[in-house]
């Protein structure tokens, strides 16, 4: 027996919850599909900004998990340090996108996508879904985009990033969030992030194309890194175990759709330049292709800054 929908949504993360979100809004079906239960452990500093609860049409008070306010960052830009002010606040993936499923009562559907093809005016994944339309959530490796937008792979992942982080319970004694970019050499930057509820969240993300030309491993950046937390006294006598993922960032003129098929969020490449913030570009990608969908209208995501770092200045200032 086929399920079917007005829109089949591969991936759960906030991209296409959100997009979920703003189909219900409009009265469009859609089934959700993802391979992961949620809650679900996903790596992530967690960085949201006013404007990710301004989008969901809630106030940070109405969020009922752990959301911890940052008001500067302690940066290190090459050995050069100085404190910014800003307005933002950290998460729990764990928390969030589990949240975020439930606020838009999505349909999930336990299910890790293998093969989707065209039938017809329609799309069909894995002979058991059907939907006039599309949407790739999956993240950098989504099987929508693999399968509808891959023609040139080199060229699409130029701007990719890999990444190795923790998050954890830890006694943190200092509360300030630290980031260092381009220190001892590591093409890209390095966070520490103290979240309510003694929790830690420690990483580091580079460019691969940075890494090749250096001849270097991301592990060497990691040890550097956990090594420089404890010279600082940030972090002691912890055993860290990190995972990895990756992303792309923010191109020029990434592939945005293909028929009646869409990308958004890590799928389409949308984290910011300066800071790798994905959350609220995925966010926003996800509301804009459901209006497409359910207006009629252009996908277009000319909307969604390039970078975090004016956006968070200003927030300060307002």
């Amino acid at each position: 027996m086929v399920i079917t929908a007005d829109v089949l949504i591969v991936g759960g993360g906030p991209a296409g919850a959100a997009c979920a979100w703003r189909l219900k809004q409009k009265n469009i079906s859609c089934l959700v599909l993802d391979r992961a239960t949620f809650p679900r452990s996903k790596p992530c500093a967690g960085w949201i900004t006013p404007s990710v609860f301004r989008s969901l049409e809630i106030t940070p008070e109405d969020y009922p998990y752990n959301l911890t306010r940052v008001e500067s960052f302690q940066i290190s830009l090459r050995g050069l340090r100085f404190k910014l002010p800003t307005y933002q606040f950290a998460i729990r993936r764990i928390e969030f996108d589990a949240w975020l499923l439930t606020y838009a009562s999505a349909d999930l559907i336990l299910h890790d996508v293998k093969f989707i093809e065209k039938h017809g005016e329609s799309y069909l994944i894995d002979g058991q879904y059907q939907g006039k339309y599309l949407i790739g959530a999956g993240g950098t490796h989504c099987p929508v985009r693999r399968t509808f937008f891959d023609g040139d792979p080199n060229n699409t992942r130029k701007k990719l990033i890999i990444t190795k982080e923790e998050e954890f319970s830890y006694p943190v004694s200092d509360g300030h969030c630290f980031l260092w970019f381009f220190e001892d050499g590591l093409p890209g930057y390095a966070w520490y992030v103290p979240k309510v509820g003694g929790i830690l969240n420690v990483g580091i993300g580079a460019g691969v194309k940075g890494l090749k030309r250096k001849g270097k491993t991301l592990k060497s950046f990691w040890l550097k890194h956990i090594e420089k937390l404890r010279k600082m006294g940030l972090v002691q006598g912890y055993t860290f175990d990190p995972s990895g993922y990756s992303y792309t960032l923010r191109q020029e003129s990434p592939p945005l759709r293909n028929g009646n098929a869409f990308l958004v969020g890590d799928a389409l490449g949308l984290a910011t330049r300066d800071m790798g913030e994905g959350i609220s570009p995925a966010i926003q990608s996800g509301l804009l292709a459901a209006d497409a969908i359910s207006q009629g209208l252009d996908y277009s995501i000319a909307s969604i800054p390039r970078f975090s770092f004016p956006s968070m200045l200003k927030l300060k200032r307002d």
